[in-house]
């Protein structure tokens, strides 16, 4: 399996089964989409959810699986059909069986912005979206967010320490400059517990 980072949240996997996106949202305008035949959305945060990009795609055929809340915006606002899921769930793409975990997005004050968010867990590779919920399913591979409002850098250890997977590579670090994302990836290195490595938008690692 070929695992893409590209702008901020989003991957890629290519698989030989076939290729799935996780979370295109526009911070990731980069992301190529050629050949893709599923994209997973955590929630419905405009840095995972390119809806300009993705609904034309949609009504072309790709099948977009997401939980009920974005599900139900797009067929409310641009009448195209989505695959709703929930946490316990699971289902098929590119040859995987997707896990899907957690259902709310993590808290940034006063109880906001409370909507769901789902994680989703295929081949090993564990995308949480805009949480830290530790899944009961393992885990080989975390894309460990390291930069938000809902986030400091002792949660994102106490996370990737939990969740214990043979390795980690960054995402959810458009908000961190050069040097900000060094000093990130200094402490999850010496801390986190996991073989880390960060990706450049668009490099690839081999599964």
């Amino acid at each position: 399996m070929r695992l893409t980072k590209y702008g901020h949240a989003c991957v890629r996997l290519d698989t030989d089964g076939g290729s799935v996106v996780l979370d295109p949202g526009v911070y990731s305008p980069d992301v190529d989409l050629d050949g893709v035949t599923d994209v997973l959305v955590t929630h419905e945060h405009a840095d995972h959810l390119d809806v300009d990009r993705l609904v034309p795609l949609v009504r072309d055929g790709l099948r977009l699986h997401s939980n009920a809340a974005v599900a139900e915006q797009l067929r409310a606002d641009h009448a195209v059909g989505v695959h709703a899921v929930a946490p316990g769930e699971s289902f098929d793409v590119a040859g995987l069986e997707v896990r899907v975990v957690g259902g709310e997005h993590a808290e940034i004050y006063d109880g906001l912005p409370g909507c769901a968010n789902v994680g989703f867990v295929l081949g090993g590779i564990y995308h949480p979206g805009d949480s830290v919920h530790v899944p009961d399913v393992e885990v080989t591979t975390l894309l460990l967010p390291v930069s938000a409002p809902w986030l400091k850098l002792a949660e994102a250890l106490d996370f990737v320490r939990a969740v214990a997977p043979a390795r980690a590579f960054p995402v959810h670090d458009a908000m961190l400059s050069e040097i900000g994302a060094a000093g990130v990836d200094r402490w999850v290195e010496l801390k986190g517990g996991s073989d880390y490595r960060r990706l450049a938008p668009g490099e690839s690692a081999d599964l």
